[in-house]
Formats: structure tokens, C-alpha cells, sequence
């Protein structure tokens, strides 16, 4: 504030006087928040911080056990597709989501294909399982893996697996290049 428009404001409360008495608001207090507020703020804040996983156990389109599932983002090549539907891709990583809670699968998956994504691996298999006796409804974690797969901006593609890596109970899954890759793609290609 600028002398003179603090000048300005003395002029202008120039017949203002204080409120006396009990009934005056302590407003430095009014405004500060209770201890426990504070706690309740501090780890609300540090839960945020750890728990990037957005994926949703919310609701889920179920599917059968014995179903295919596949999916493609635009701009994956037909032929490109095609190999990995066809289990052609050398598989680089793997996860086994069998005895494991939707929770827990939920926290793998996200966690494998990030994983996955920073080490530059472009293609992985995920074992989820058919499910066929899983309760309350069967293949519950199959059908979970197919929506958050499609909810993870990594995921190119993916596709039931061949018999040999699992039939039905296994994806592959193929992942877009980390920056670190898209960068030395640029640098490769600018040279020619």
C-alpha cells in the first residue's frame, strides 16, 4: 500500500471508533483452524500424494470367462495389431493377478503398467485369470483388467492371449513410448 492511498484510507475512517465491550469477535482466532482440523487437512493432503492410482472399482461392464477381450487406440497400425494379437511381440514383463484382491489387482495393474511405461518396456502379458468360480460374479478381475486397461493412457492395445501364454485368463498389453524413446526416435530419424 502506497502512502498515500493509506492516507486516503486514514480520511476515510477518520469517525470511526472501536467496538467496546464483550461483544467484539477475537477474529485472528475465529479464522484459525482447530488442531484437528489441521490433522484431518495434513492427511487428506499426504493420502493424495501417495495414492496416484485413479483407476475406479466403481461400476464394470462384466464379462464371461470364456470372452475375448481386446482393445486398440486409434492410430495402432492394423499389421501392428495384428502381431501382438497374435503373440508375435517379445513379452518383456509379466504380472500374475491370480489370489489377488480387486484391491490389490487394482494397485498391481496400475503400478506394473507404470512401471512398465517408465523402463521403456513396450510390450508385457498380464495373467488375470478366467475367474470361472470367482465370487460374487466370475471373472470379476478379468473384467476390471479390460476397463482399466482402457483407462490408462500407456495402453496402446491389448488382446487375449494365445493358449500358450494363458488362452482367455491372459492379456498382452502394448504400451506407447516413454519420452526418453519418443526422444531418441526424433533424434534417429532427424539424422537421415
Amino acid at each position: 500500500m502506497s502512502d498515500d492511498e493509506f492516507e486516503l484510507f486514514r480520511q476515510e475512517m477518520k469517525g470511526v471508533t472501536p467496538l467496546a465491550g464483550e461483544q467484539v469477535a477475537d477474529i485472528k482466532q475465529a479464522f484459525q483452524p482447530t488442531l484437528a482440523q489441521q490433522e484431518r487437512r495434513r492427511a487428506a493432503e499426504q493420502k493424495l500424494e501417495q495414492d496416484r492410482n485413479f483407476l475406479s472399482t466403481e461400476y464394470v461392464d462384466l464379462v464371461d470367462p470364456d470372452e475375448l477381450i481386446s482393445f486398440r487406440r486409434d492410430g495402432v497400425q492394423h499389421g501392428v495389431f495384428k502381431r501382438l494379437r497374435l503373440g508375435k511381440y517379445q513379452l518383456d514383463a509379466s504380472l500374475n493377478l491370480h489370489d489377488h484382491s480387486l484391491r490389490e489387482a487394482r494397485v498391481a495393474l496400475f503400478n506394473f503398467v507404470d512401471d512398465c511405461h517408465q523402463r521403456g518396456i513396450r510390450s508385457a502379458l498380464i495373467i488375470h485369470g478366467m475367474g470361472k468360480h470367482s465370487k460374487p460374479h466370475p471373472a470379476l478381475i478379468k473384467s476390471y483388467v479390460n476397463k482399466w486397461l482402457r483407462e490408462l493412457s500407456a495402453v496402446m492395445a491389448f488382446h487375449s492371449a494365445q493358449r500358450q501364454h494363458g488362452g482367455y485368463g491372459a492379456v498382452y498389453i502394448m504400451l506407447r513410448k516413454n519420452d526418453e524413446q519418443k526422444l531418441l526416435n526424433r533424434e534417429r530419424h532427424s539424422k537421415k
